[in-house]
């Protein structure tokens, strides 16, 4: 009885074309899907009402920077302004925003009341957050930047 030293190879089954078909499959039926017509829409002659995009208040104000020159005279983000001007400013922001912030830059050498001038109109008209600018001395102290 002769031996037999040969291995009989299994057949294999190859799924690689079974796959490729799947997939094909896959992308027919999404490209023959419709996704951006409803039945309902189709069913009815109706023309929906339009309104305004809303704006969305999601991301707040920079603060209005007002500068207190040495001579008293007002400017409001590089422009120059009067006192009334300025208080009409103050309340358009107040009314926008309630949480508006001020930042009052004044003079090191100008006159003080100026600056509490334009602290008394940001009370008035309802602004909290007031903050004045100043520059840091040096380290030792000198007093010059």
């Amino acid at each position: 009885m002769p031996l037999r030293t040969e291995t009989i190879d299994e057949p294999a089954l190859n799924l690689t074309p079974m796959i490729d078909v799947v997939f094909l499959l896959i992308i027919f039926f999404l490209v023959g899907a419709r996704f951006t017509e409803d039945a309902e829409d189709q069913q009815f002659d109706v023309k929906l009402p339009e309104a305004a995009p809303l704006r969305t208040l999601s991301r707040e104000p920079d603060p209005l920077v007002i500068a207190v020159r040495r001579s008293g005279s007002l400017s409001i983000n590089g422009q120059d302004t009067t006192p009334t001007e300025l208080s009409q400013l103050l309340q358009d922001a107040y009314q926008a925003w309630q949480e508006q912030a001020v930042v009052i830059r004044g003079d090191g050498e100008g006159d003080y009341q100026a600056v509490i001038d334009v602290m008394s109109m940001c009370h008035r008209t309802g602004i909290r957050r007031i903050s004045l600018a100043f520059r840091p001395i040096n380290a030792e102290g000198a007093g010059t930047p």
